[in-house]
């Protein structure tokens, strides 16, 4: 139960980066017609994960469900760890 919170939390934190990133894409111009199937995709692979992982739990599929929430969570927490070790750490890159 708490590891299925913990995995829909980030899942849903994610889903919410995309979606800003999106609309911040829309307001400035550079998701266009171009690129949109792109987008799309990403935004509806996103979704997929996250209803899919709430819904499997509905179901009572719940090893199902936590591995489908940490197939998104994971990569996002591994980039987040990432992120903050480079702004602890200030590395010098040259």
């Amino acid at each position: 139960m708490i590891l299925f919170s913990i995995l829909c939390g980030l899942d849903a934190l994610i889903a919410l980066t995309v979606l800003i990133f999106f609309f911040w894409g829309v307001a400035d111009g550079t998701v266009s017609a171009f690129n949109i199937g792109l987008w799309l995709a990403v935004l509806g692979a996103v979704a997929a994960m996250l209803g899919g992982g709430i819904a499997l739990r509905a179901y009572g599929q719940r090893v199902l469900s936590n591995l489908m929430l940490a197939v998104l969570a994971a990569p996002g927490l591994l980039y987040f760890l990432f992120l903050l070790l480079i702004l602890v750490l200030q590395p010098d890159f040259r």
